[in-house]
């Protein structure tokens, strides 16, 4: 019973499922990876990754890894709301983003980091706070801008689950598609 249970849950059925999964969903069943036309792999649709440059969207906080955005370390940080070294680093944040966009409210999925770390999506509210210094960056109208990210905004799943959100590296990837940086 032992080996005929391991043959049948062990070898065939996980072979069965991956074979089904290739055929009736091939782009999610190999990572929904982002490839350019020549090919060239540029990330995932569902891993998170820094952006530091002042032209681009940036990405909430990662605690995987020692760098972040490591999917071999996805996690949290593990540190509680009382924890002094994340009350440190969550301010510390709030600052630095309060000096970029003086008087407006920072949006709360800037400065904390999802459960695994690799979260690929900011709310709306954190890309329509990066608006301004994006279109600086960039220099192109802020209401342009604003429109790609509605563009890029994707709805509640099934209308009713979630909270709406924005694909962080696919946003910007349009923007250096269709409004390339300036020198």
């Amino acid at each position: 019973m032992t080996i005929v249970t391991t043959i049948l849950l062990g070898l065939i059925y996980p072979l069965v499922l991956t074979g089904l999964a290739q055929v009736i969903f091939p782009d999610q069943a190999n990572g929904s990876l982002i490839r350019r036309a020549d090919g060239t792999l540029i990330g995932s649709r569902l891993i998170g990754q820094p952006f530091s440059s002042p032209g681009y969207f940036r990405s909430r906080p990662s605690a995987a890894g020692a760098n972040g955005y490591d999917a071999g370390a996805s996690s949290g940080s593990n540190l509680g709301p009382t924890n002094q070294k994340l009350i440190d680093r969550v301010k510390a944040d709030v600052e630095k983003l309060q000096a970029e966009n003086p008087g407006k409210p920072v949006p709360i999925d800037l400065v904390t980091t999802s459960g695994s770390g690799l979260d690929p999506h900011i709310s709306p509210a954190g890309a329509e706070f990066q608006v301004p210094r994006v279109a600086r960056e960039r220099r192109i109208n802020e209401e342009e801008l604003r429109q790609i990210i509605t563009r890029h905004t994707q709805g509640r799943q099934f209308g009713f689950l979630g909270e709406p959100t924005v694909n962080v590296l696919e946003l910007n990837l349009d923007l250096d598609r269709t409004m390339p940086m300036r020198k």
